[in-house]
């Protein structure tokens, strides 16, 4: 093969930045003018995802079965990267000086599905493991009533163990599912390219880990309305910590 047709190599994970504490509060600034400048989109989304947030509570609320409820869990996970991807799509387009819209989200989605459902897929077996997780801690630690000691050690283990599984959640999540809907790449890649930023930038990130975990718990308290404005403005602010924190120039665009 000649020299002018080689094609150079990708690097194995792509390059992120070093940023600064002060990062995350940017990306909610930058999301939340995406927000404003894209209401309508916004209310569509927002909308179904506290839609679907209702019906998974009512339902695990009535039912209590944990069959039942990763049945339900599990369809969650396979959709929330598809309305994340176009929530995605939004941004990506704002940044690109061109008119946002529904058509455009569901076209994009369409595009990436199947590197998305490789995504779902992997987090259905960290939630899977994860709830098996918890009943091995209920085996081991059994609780009885009036025992404090029991209950703190309880307590101690299964927020360890939680931390764990939540951390790999968020770190292989944080800057993945942004890229496969900019760049023609595999998901693997795009995992361990998120991870590795995490771990290259592990305060910033744990501080925009706690302020995604914070917004959440006040849509939720919120009786799931809040989560109509949260949820479309944390993925708004995602796109531009993807944008701000990996460098994907190797990968072309997505077209």
């Amino acid at each position: 093969m000649s020299a002018e047709h080689q094609v150079a190599p990708k690097p194995f994970v792509v390059p992120c930045a070093d940023l600064p504490l002060s990062a995350p509060l940017r990306w909610l600034q930058l999301g939340w003018q995406d927000l404003r400048r894209a209401p309508g989109l916004t209310a569509i989304f927002g909308l179904v995802i506290a839609l679907v947030s209702v019906v998974i509570s009512i339902m695990a609320w009535s039912l209590g079965r944990f069959a039942l409820l990763a049945t339900l869990l599990s369809g969650f996970v396979f959709v929330a990267p598809l309305i994340g991807v176009g929530l995605y799509c939004v941004s990506r387009e704002l940044e690109a000086g061109e008119r946002p819209a529904l058509a455009h989200s569901f076209t994009l989605a369409r595009r990436v599905v199947g590197q998305a459902a490789v995504f779902a897929l992997a987090q259905l077996v960290v939630l899977l493991v994860w709830s098996r997780a918890g009943m091995m801690v209920s085996a081991f630690v059994p609780l009885a009533p009036g025992d404090w000691h029991a209950l703190a050690e309880f307590l101690l283990i299964g927020s360890a163990i939680g931390s764990v599984f939540a951390a790999l959640t968020f770190a292989s999540a944080a800057l993945s599912l942004p890229m496969i809907a900019d760049r023609e790449v595999d998901m693997i890649t795009a995992v361990v390219s998120s991870i590795n930023a995490v771990l290259r930038n592990k305060f910033t990130m744990a501080l925009w880990a706690a302020i995604i975990a914070t917004l959440t718990a006040i849509g939720f308290a919120t009786a799931f309305v809040g989560l109509i404005v949260i949820m479309p403005w944390l993925a708004y602010a995602s796109w531009h910590a993807y944008r701000q924190t990996l460098d994907p120039g190797a990968w072309p665009r997505l077209e």
